[in-house]
């Protein structure tokens, strides 16, 4: 996790809480959720079955009754359970009773395992709203389910795409799951009602993978202290700490306030080999990141104004972005 917790930090056990859910395969249930401020540890596990300590292989042999899980400790006056759920759907089908994506069987099917009424009355509020929004044509056939005793998965299992990064992008591309997240999110029709909200240099950068001339955006040369965060929809980016004087023409930035929240994809455009960055919840084209940018990380997130918008730090208290003040 990204977040350093401390002694004087850390809030006491007693204010945080515990979330399962089943999602699939549990190695692509840790990102969505690991590097998020209020999160204090996703593990990897078992759960929903009759036998005791069970094994991968025999869970996977679907003769145990478990799902595979992610169990996520949590503070909610920083990550709402709420806010935890929205994650969780943006990741699965939940339409799909027989397993998930690439993975098929009881094992890998989908899941909230709730802890006590309150998260029980917000998962299925949760899946009420998602069924009549429309976003899916069939119904949602989720579990929602009471907790039972969770049992982590072995160590090989825990944090897999840090130890096998090469392995675990491979997995998750070839598994179909980000496939079916870009068809049934931020759709052709999501985006088209931007147009109305952004002015029309915003809407080009970040629905049109546009680029915004060099020196003339509004952030370029800007050293106000605060958080960046997406135009469209108000997800964290960037630290003004992080923010460095490239002299390109736009924003750079040595890294993302929370690594979860951009992702970054090969773009061969222009007859040129580089790497695009988009935010990951509302899939706003951001900029590009290059090898060129200083120490430790040597990395330049060169990035459009056009796709940000500057919290003050006196500001963001208010504005609902308080827990990420220790980020500056």
């Amino acid at each position: 996790m990204s977040e350093t917790k401390t002694e004087s930090t850390r809030p006491a056990a007693e204010k945080l809480e515990k979330a399962t859910f089943a999602g699939g395969c549990f190695w692509c249930m840790v990102t969505p959720f690991e590097e998020q401020p209020g999160i204090h540890g996703v593990v990897s596990g078992y759960m929903g079955g009759h036998k005791a300590n069970p094994t991968y292989e025999e869970v996977c042999s679907d003769t145990t009754g478990h799902a595979e899980v992610v169990e996520i400790t949590f503070d909610p006056a920083i990550y709402p359970y709420e806010k935890l759920l929205n994650t969780y759907w943006m990741q699965i089908d939940p339409t799909d009773a027989g397993g998930q994506f690439h993975d098929r069987g009881d094992s890998y099917r989908s899941a909230i395992f709730y802890y006590g009424e309150e998260q029980r009355a917000a998962a299925e509020r949760s899946r009420d709203e998602l069924q009549r929004s429309g976003r899916f044509d069939k119904p949602i056939v989720t579990e929602i389910v009471p907790a039972t005793e969770f049992y982590p998965a072995e160590d090989y299992h825990q944090g897999y795409h840090h130890k096998n990064p090469l392995r675990y992008k491979m997995y998750r591309k070839g598994s179909g799951r980000d496939a079916f997240i870009a068809d049934h999110w931020n759709t052709p029709k999501e985006r088209e009602a931007r147009r109305s909200k952004l002015t029309p240099i915003q809407y080009e950068v970040t629905q049109n993978n546009g680029t915004e001339r060099p020196f003339t955006g509004e952030y370029w040369d800007f050293n106000g202290e605060g958080l960046y965060v997406d135009i469209v929809s108000g997800e964290p980016l960037f630290s003004s700490a992080d923010k460095f004087d490239s002299n390109c023409g736009w924003p750079s930035f040595t890294k993302p306030i929370v690594g979860a929240n951009v992702k970054e994809k090969d773009d061969l455009t222009h007859g040129m080999v580089r790497t695009e960055v988009r935010s990951k919840e509302a899939d706003s084209h951001l900029g590009h990141v290059f090898n060129d940018g200083p120490g430790p990380t040597r990395l330049r997130y060169c990035i459009n104004s056009a796709a940000l918008r500057f919290i003050p730090k006196a500001d963001m208290e208010k504005e609902g972005y308080g827990h990420y003040l220790t980020y500056l």
